[in-house]
């Protein structure tokens, strides 16, 4: 076996500077997040909040637990999980929004 064939599966993670960009992206939208709700944006703070939640968390899944190097079945695997979470989770608010 030749040097390349043994290091051909490897993956080497991004360096730290794009670490430390996700890192200052999260920072900055936290404080987006606190603006948002500083400035009371009426019935569209909570859509807000959860439209910057969701960034937040994928920057976090696809960089810092390295999903983006991961292969396709496992990333189908987490979207089922996700779209299995926003289900309960909408059938909740839809309960609670209907309850008298």
């Amino acid at each position: 076996m030749s040097h390349n064939d043994t290091h051909a599966h490897e993956h080497h993670g991004p360096g730290y500077g794009l670490y430390w960009l996700v890192w200052l992206t999260l920072v900055g939208l936290t404080g987006i997040t606190i603006m948002a709700a500083v400035v009371h944006l009426g019935v569209w703070t909570v859509p807000v909040a959860m439209a910057i939640a969701t960034v937040k968390s994928a920057l976090v899944l696809w960089y810092f637990m390295h999903l983006k190097y991961e292969s396709a079945l496992f990333k189908g695997m987490i979207l089922v999980c996700f779209i299995t979470f926003a289900i309960f989770i909408t059938l909740t608010f839809i309960d609670i929004g209907f309850r008298p």
